[in-house]
């Protein structure tokens, strides 16, 4: 299932692996922030949520690495890529 059906469908936990000053910033609504350098030391906290976890960040690059090492844990987990993006999904689902 893609990130857009995932979305659609109210599946999984987005989470925002960028620092919380970036997410401050701008963020998707309902969506969790855990910094990448904070998820080893939450990973109790990463297992506990709905899955799949959809991982966001400013461009996909972190999350790509956040999305690597949680499979690697056997965390069900997909990169959602820009934060934008999944809040974009996320918009055209709640205006329909």
């Amino acid at each position: 299932m893609n990130i857009k059906e995932l979305i659609e469908k109210n599946q999984g936990t987005i989470v925002d692996v960028r620092t919380t000053g970036e997410y401050a910033g701008g963020h998707v609504a309902g969506s969790k922030n855990i910094p990448l350098g904070e998820i080893t030391a939450r990973i109790e906290e990463l297992k506990s949520l709905a899955s799949p976890l959809i991982l966001c960040c400013a461009s996909g690059n972190r999350s790509g690495q956040a999305t690597a090492f949680l499979s690697n844990q056997g965390i069900e987990c997909v990169n959602g890529g820009s934060w934008m993006d999944v809040n974009y999904y996320q918009s055209q689902c709640l205006s329909n």
